[in-house]
């Protein structure tokens, strides 16, 4: 198959080669090669201004990122062929390291898949497309995912945002075989049903698994409150550690119904408190009741989705992580979590050290943890790295 040409101005491929794999709208030739010529979804042959083939490019005409890397070898354009060997070059590294296979297969970028994510639920997948390229190949991306993993089922959970860029539908759709409301998957040795039609994103978020085996040495025989708890990820897991006590609090009935779900299914229900509302209000309420909890648990929604939303996303997390440090003991520990790319570390840290001392307590900082393998980062893409989870012990300022 002939592609067509998409040609870099001069010096635009300076990036490329040190092994980013995106292109600006402004580093394109248009005058050489119009980015309105192009469809969404369209693939190209990569050019230096010089005419030198640099890869395949899937194109998003209309967006600042115009296009992506897909392949650096013209001889390969995204087909199923191309896929087969990407999803059998990440499954290599799921099955090193995991002993279930449940995990994050497919990370867009960072597994050379931009607009791609698949999660992995023993026989079942749940894909998410986030590109009108990978929308394309849908058909040669089922058919690859098929071959090499012969699932049971096969969900397309294509409801994302992130498709309103290339202009695309949202939908959820059962793409092979059947696949239940309900998954079952395990993590950390806990057991798991998570809600992949009706649940966030793909139903489980995988990303803090490695932090949330972090708990275990922290909650045996402790008090635990867990904030925006979700279907229970961080709460079941801390009652199966050991905790005595674990207060879930969500804005969501139905994520709560989850929980109450996941601790009977690993024999903690007795130890499980569901609390339903705005958890601003609820920290207020807990405060107000002279509440008192050995650890604390804030792993909110993204507060910052964009740049500019930068001062107003830490004014939220200082307030979070501020109330939540006023519900601890004297020896108490905090999980302050973060999956907002745009926000650094040390700036969650810097809000940490803010609050505890405006509390007038002194604060330790114990661990600190990222996403785990399973969303490998891209090194020339900071993009890829947006979990934070750093674990605190706070003080009296004696």
């Amino acid at each position: 198959m002939t592609l067509p040409s998409l040609r870099l101005k001069a010096n635009a491929d300076r990036r490329l080669r040190a092994g980013h794999l995106w292109v600006y709208s402004n580093e394109v030739d248009t005058a050489a090669t119009p980015l309105n010529a192009f469809a969404a979804g369209d693939q190209a042959t990569l050019e230096a201004a010089g005419g030198k083939p640099l890869g395949i490019v899937g194109i998003s005409p209309n967006n600042l990122i115009c296009a992506r890397l897909l392949s650096r070898d013209i001889r390969y354009s995204l087909d199923k062929s191309l896929l087969v060997h990407r999803i059998q070059v990440a499954l290599s590294l799921r099955e090193r390291l995991f002993d279930q296979p449940c995990y994050r297969l497919i990370y867009a970028d960072a597994d050379l898949l931009p607009g791609l994510i698949v999660d992995r639920f023993h026989d079942h997948l749940v894909v998410q497309i986030a590109s009108a390229t990978m929308e394309r190949s849908k058909d040669a991306i089922l058919e690859a995912l098929v071959q090499v993993l012969k699932p049971r089922g096969v969900l397309w959970k294509n409801d994302s945002a992130a498709r309103d860029a290339d202009g695309l539908e949202r939908y959820v759709d059962t793409a092979f075989g059947v696949v239940p409301e309900w998954l079952d998957l395990e993590e950390n040795g806990v057991k798991f049903q998570t809600p992949v039609v009706q649940g966030q994103k793909s139903g489980w978020l995988y990303d803090h698994r490695l932090n949330r085996a972090r708990l275990a040495p922290y909650v045996k025989g402790k008090r635990v409150l867990d904030l925006f708890c979700n279907v229970g990820g961080w709460g079941v897991q801390a009652a199966a550690f050991g905790a005595s006590e674990v207060f879930c609090v969500d804005g969501s009935a139905f994520a709560l119904d989850a929980v109450e779900r996941n601790a009977a299914l690993n024999g903690v229900a007795e130890k499980i408190t569901c609390v339903e509302g705005d958890i601003f209000e609820a920290l207020k309420e807990l405060k107000n009741a002279e509440e008192r909890f050995d650890v604390v648990i804030t792993d909110p929604p993204a507060f910052v989705k964009r740049k500019k939303d930068l001062k107003n996303g830490e004014a939220a997390y200082r307030r979070l992580n501020e109330q939540a440090m006023r519900l601890l003991g004297k020896d108490g520990i905090l999980v302050s979590a973060s999956c907002s790319m745009h926000l650094p570390e040390d700036n969650l840290q810097n809000i940490l050290l803010g609050s505890a001392r405006h509390l007038d307590r002194n604060i330790q900082l114990l661990e600190r943890g990222g996403q785990g393998p399973d969303h490998p980062v891209h090194p020339a893409i900071p993009e890829t790295r947006y979990i934070k989870s750093l674990i605190c012990r706070l003080l009296p300022n004696a």
